[in-house]
């Protein structure tokens, strides 16, 4: 399966019946309408105050580049947000302070410079969406990745990148995603990689920075040592996300309680055809919006200006 071209010239990709692509246009499914307006407030009404409300908020922000006049960068994290514009500023200083403090994660995320965790399928966000019409993300965390070839930092570079363009989404940024870990095959060469430091600034990044609406992580395949690995993040939980987490070791029909079969694979128990989309897929995909990740790469704290916006 090779990714196509639409006649406005954007990629997709088929599978079984789904024509999967970045759905970057403007919702106009009613059920997505109607959920936007009963979980996030969105009316013409408040988007409308709150754009110029956040606009005023950002012009005082002047060590921080990014464009405020274009209202489409402004909505995906006033969306997260239930459209609070103090909270939606918050949440775009707390992300671009991140990328900022951790710049050997956050530097350069571009396709031509991240291929390696999709080349070997430990991520992919290419399947349909689930029956509340959020993003499923796939993390292959065992047998598929090996540390020596595609180094954690990757991955997790992957995983910012592959959400960076699920998060230009608006259906995304209203219905959410949900993450999906298969850890068939995990072993301690894996857990050996993981520390305290990278666990807590991993979950900053979730729990405090990325503008997403994070619905569920089902955890999937994962055998006794991942209690070790688990173990390494459960401190820097917050009880919000703990209690979205879900374990269904091998029994895939508790995950299917969860998300619709025709949105999994086959081997996690799902309706989609074989051969599987890869990781390789999905990368094709993006590099196709190479220039777009660019443009998003530039923006954040201007260097040497307001140094103690590092910490935070």
């Amino acid at each position: 399966m090779e990714v196509q071209f639409g006649p406005d010239g954007v990629p997709f990709v088929t599978w079984g019946d789904n024509k999967i692509l970045l759905e970057l246009t403007p919702v106009d499914d009613g059920a997505c309408i109607e959920k936007a307006k009963t979980e996030l407030r969105e009316t013409p009404e408040v988007v409308e105050n709150a754009l110029v409300e956040l606009r005023k908020l950002l012009k005082k922000e002047t060590s921080l580049f990014i464009p405020i006049e274009r209202d489409d960068f402004l909505m995906k994290f006033l969306r997260p947000c239930k459209f609070y514009p103090e909270s939606a500023l918050k949440k775009i200083e707390a992300y671009y302070k991140f990328r900022q403090h951790y710049g050997d994660y956050c530097t350069d995320l571009l396709p031509s410079n991240i291929r390696s965790p999709f080349q070997h399928s430990i991520i992919s966000i290419l399947a349909p969406r689930d029956q509340h019409g959020r993003r499923i993300i796939l993390v292959e965390s065992g047998e598929r990745w090996n540390p020596q070839e595609v180094p954690l930092k990757e991955v997790f570079r992957g995983i910012q990148m592959g959400l960076e363009g699920a998060m230009a989404e608006p259906q995304t940024q209203i219905c959410g995603v949900i993450s999906v870990f298969d850890m068939k095959g995990l072993s301690f060469k894996h857990i050996m990689q993981f520390t305290p430091s990278y666990a807590k600034m991993v979950l900053e990044w979730i729990q405090e920075c990325v503008p997403i609406r994070v619905k569920a992580v089902h955890i999937i395949n994962q055998p006794y040592i991942f209690n070790m690995l688990f173990a390494i993040f459960k401190p820097f939980m917050r009880e919000k996300l703990r209690s979205r987490i879900h374990f269904h070791g091998t029994n895939m029909n508790s995950l299917m309680q969860h998300v619709d079969p025709k949105a999994l694979r086959k081997r996690h128990g799902g309706l989609l055809p074989e051969p599987e989309l890869s990781g390789e897929v999905l990368w094709k995909m993006l590099r196709h919006y190479e220039e777009e990740y660019k443009l998003a790469n530039s923006y954040g704290y201007i260097k040497n200006v307001n140094n103690n916006s590092k910490t935070h």
